[in-house]
């Protein structure tokens, strides 16, 4: 069975949305399909049907992230020492070379990516381009606009 690499903040996330599920969402899907029993008929009853759809959600989704879990490889970026070299789960500091831009990303598993927050997948292709750099070498990250040159400014475990 592979494992995923998985940071901290993403494994407490989701450990925190499978509890949520469990204790709050599970027990209130079941009461409401309790409460929809109760109004008689069940081939016509909109709310049983509904209730039962969610059930089927929820059950999937606490499978899912028992899933994710099982097989993630959760890696606290904070206890390994910091040696200027890109690894997963590092915040990297960025600065395009031809436009003076700079940028940060974290570097996550895939299910954490959100680009929004600047954090980037590790199999996404600037990672798999940063991945074993160093601060202060220059990359070329092959980029939907092109090549992109870019200087490693910063490498943070936080």
């Amino acid at each position: 069975m592979n494992q995923f690499p998985m940071t901290m903040q993403g494994a407490e996330a989701l450990k925190e949305e499978l509890h949520e599920l469990k204790t709050v969402k599970r027990p209130r899907i079941v009461n409401d399909i309790a409460e929809a029993r109760e109004h008689g008929d069940l081939k016509e009853n909109a709310e049983y049907h509904a209730a039962r759809e969610e059930q089927g959600f929820c059950e999937g989704r606490i499978q899912e992230i028992e899933g994710k879990l099982g097989n993630a490889q959760i890696i606290d970026i904070i206890k390994i020492p910091n040696t200027g070299k890109v690894i997963f789960g590092v915040t990297v500091g960025l600065l395009n070379i031809e436009t003076e831009e700079e940028v940060t990303y974290q570097i996550v598993g895939d299910d954490e990516a959100d680009i929004k927050n600047n954090r980037i997948s590790v199999n996404s292709p600037i990672a798999r381009g940063l991945i074993g750099k160093e601060v202060d070498s220059e990359v070329e990250i092959k980029t939907p606009a092109g090549l992109v040159e870019f200087e490693i400014i910063s490498v943070e475990h936080k």
